[in-house]
């Protein structure tokens, strides 16, 4: 039932994080969009769990640092954004 569990979770991260790469390819949303953000942090967060799962630790590694990188531009943009208020 747990592998089940984390195919699904690497999937749906998988999804997310594609659907991310869709909408700034297509200039849908831009790299400031708090959704872009959030579909790059909930996605990896999917992957990271289905990578360890599966001791692919390069890859969750990778992730670990793709969330890094999306919350620090979240932080960053609202912090520019209650700057200008």
């Amino acid at each position: 039932m747990v592998a089940i569990i984390v195919e699904c979770l690497g999937w749906l991260g998988a999804i997310l994080v594609l659907s991310a790469y869709y909408l700034i390819s297509t200039d849908k949303v831009t790299s400031a969009s708090s959704l872009f953000q959030w579909l790059n942090i909930i996605g990896a967060i999917g992957l990271i769990i289905h990578t360890i799962f599966n001791h692919a630790y390069p890859s969750a590694f990778v992730n670990v640092i793709w969330v890094g990188v999306a919350v620090y531009s979240l932080l960053k943009h609202h912090k520019s954004k209650r700057s200008t208020k």
